[in-house]
């Protein structure tokens, strides 16, 4: 394969400087950085300007190299999954500062499964478990968290979790889908045309899902439990009133850094919903 530089095919063996050029074309703003990324990870020529041919086309960077940075750790990324978002590390430090080493950790609409890999790796031993109702998300997922000590599983929320777990969640992490769905189409096309719908589509206010955990939450945490989700700024009361409509004690925290607000939703300490 060869790379358009200029208009131009390059030599198979592409130089830096031709790989920022092709990035730049492209559109990528941080074109040098993400040389210096694909130069590393590539293993030969040919895979560095198949990469490159890739990026140029669109697809995410995280796809192409086959994974992410998300809290100091490598992520494994698969294609039509779900990439984590650096802002997102936000909600991994709010969980950890809540939650102990022996946690039950539960992370929902997981996705690759980083939130609760990252919360794990910060505790140094949890119980974790994680779910996700896309397949490629599963597939994706297993990798990173079993090789964390945790378990995946498929299906809607919190329907494919073991019953074991019920009552005992002492750190629920959420990263729902909060997009509205008329604003979907606004999304950078890496995310839209790469990511699959149900990862982005929160529904008309963009809180639909949210909602939905937040109703049975209080049924799985255990008391004095918590629940974090990670909204946007205007949703963020919508948010908060889903968990305080579902027996939580709910609080808003926002990182100016990295322009993330997550809802923070607590199960008072003499309160358990099991059944």
């Amino acid at each position: 394969m060869t790379v358009n530089v200029g208009g131009a095919p390059s030599s198979p063996a592409l130089s830096y400087s031709a790989i920022v050029s092709a990035l730049r074309a492209a559109g990528c703003v941080f074109a040098e950085d993400e040389a210096q990324l694909l130069v590393s990870t590539a293993r030969t020529d040919a895979e560095l300007t198949a990469m490159v041919e890739r990026r140029a086309a669109g697809q995410p960077l995280e796809v192409v190299l086959g994974w992410a940075e998300f809290c100091g750790l490598r992520i494994a990324v698969d294609a039509g999954v779900f990439v984590p978002r650096q802002r997102t590390e936000f909600l991994v430090r709010q969980a950890v500062g809540l939650a102990r080493p022996g946690a039950v950790v539960v992370d929902l609409c997981c996705g690759s499964g980083a939130l609760g890999v990252a919360v794990a790796a910060r505790l140094g031993h949890v119980e974790l478990y994680a779910a996700d109702i896309e397949p490629a998300a599963v597939r994706c997922a297993r990798r990173n968290v079993e090789a964390a000590g945790g378990q995946v599983f498929e299906g809607d929320l919190y329907e494919p979790l073991p019953a074991s777990v019920r009552g005992r969640v002492d750190v629920l992490v959420v990263n729902a889908p909060y997009v509205p769905t008329e604003a979907i189409e606004l999304m950078p096309p890496e995310a839209r045309d790469h990511e699959p719908l149900v990862a982005l589509d929160g529904g008309a206010d963009g809180v639909d899902v949210q909602r939905r955990v937040a109703a049975e939450a209080a049924q799985w945490l255990a008391p004095g439990g918590h629940l974090l989700i990670e909204t946007s700024g205007r949703q963020a009361p919508l948010t908060e009133k889903a968990m305080s409509g579902n027996g939580l004690v709910a609080r808003v925290e926002y990182s100016e850094e990295l322009d993330c607000t997550v809802v923070i939703g607590t199960l008072s300490s003499s309160q358990s919903t099991v059944e």
